[in-house]
């Protein structure tokens, strides 16, 4: 299974945040996206990933003033992408691993996408059960 195989399923719509933005504002987009983290682009260019996780982190930390600093200033800028044909189970093994949960998806230096290790477990199981569907049907006939 290839990301480009959990983008079909998912779709490559992905929804940013630009640096500039105050933590409140990222908050919004969050809550209305239902989402766990946003990449952060800058001039077309991705220049880092929040998460939420970065937020409760620097809550804790600052108080509720951080509610007001940029995304820039709590966001993750080495940010670790792939592209559609890297393998995806390769990937859930890197994601565990590093202890993050979304990957921006990259094509040609360009934000083509973003996975969560819960899309990569969803459409592993959704083949899994089409694999078993098929076994099923070549059994009974």
């Amino acid at each position: 299974m290839r990301i480009s195989d959990v983008l079909r399923g998912k779709g490559n719509e992905v929804v940013t945040v630009a640096p500039s933005a105050t933590v409140a504002e990222l908050l919004g987009l969050l809550a209305e996206r239902n989402v766990g983290a946003l990449p952060v682009v800058a001039d077309g260019e991705l220049v880092g990933i929040v998460s939420e996780r970065d937020v409760v982190r620097r809550l804790h930390a600052g108080g509720a003033a951080v509610l007001e600093a940029r995304v820039a200033d709590l966001m993750t800028s080495s940010v670790t992408t792939c592209s559609p044909d890297d393998d995806a189970a390769a990937l859930a093994g890197v994601m565990t691993q590093g202890r993050f949960r979304h990957l921006p998806v990259v094509v040609d230096g360009k934000l083509a996408g973003i996975v969560s290790i819960g899309d990569l477990v969803k459409t592993r199981i959704d083949m899994l059960e089409q694999e078993r569907e098929q076994l099923q049907s070549y059994i009974a006939s």
